[in-house]
């Protein structure tokens, strides 16, 4: 797995059509990032919590500036790794949505990741 911060920026997406992120070069698997408004403490806190109420998601790291979720599906019980990373500079939180094991994941990540900016920006 290339997971966590490298260079201060989250790992790139591989080739595969099953990554989203807000970093990513490739138009297929760019979104834009978590928009912040307010306090950057209290809009990290209200992404952890909003995280936290999604069904079958476990925490596998978080400090001040980077999160690590992992999603799994419910019949086959894949595993996505979600990743997120504090931009205060810039107003925003960057994030990278992947699967595990294979090559697509049928637009998985991207909706996760839809329905995810979609809350957060309800809750601020």
């Amino acid at each position: 797995m290339n997971l966590g911060v490298q260079g201060g920026q989250l790992s790139p997406c591989p080739d595969s059509p099953n990554c989203v992120s807000s970093t990513a070069t490739r138009d297929d698997q760019k979104m834009a990032p978590l928009a912040v408004s307010g306090d950057p403490d209290r809009a990290w806190q209200r992404l952890q919590d909003l995280l936290a109420k999604l069904p079958r998601t476990r925490v596998v790291k978080a400090d001040q500036l980077y999160l690590h979720i992992e999603f799994t599906s419910l019949i086959f019980r894949f595993v996505d790794d979600v990743e997120f990373l504090r931009d205060d500079a810039n107003r925003c939180i960057h994030f990278r949505s992947a699967s595990r094991i294979g090559h697509s994941d049928l637009g998985v990540n991207r909706r996760r990741m839809e329905l995810i900016q979609q809350k957060f920006a309800v809750a601020q």
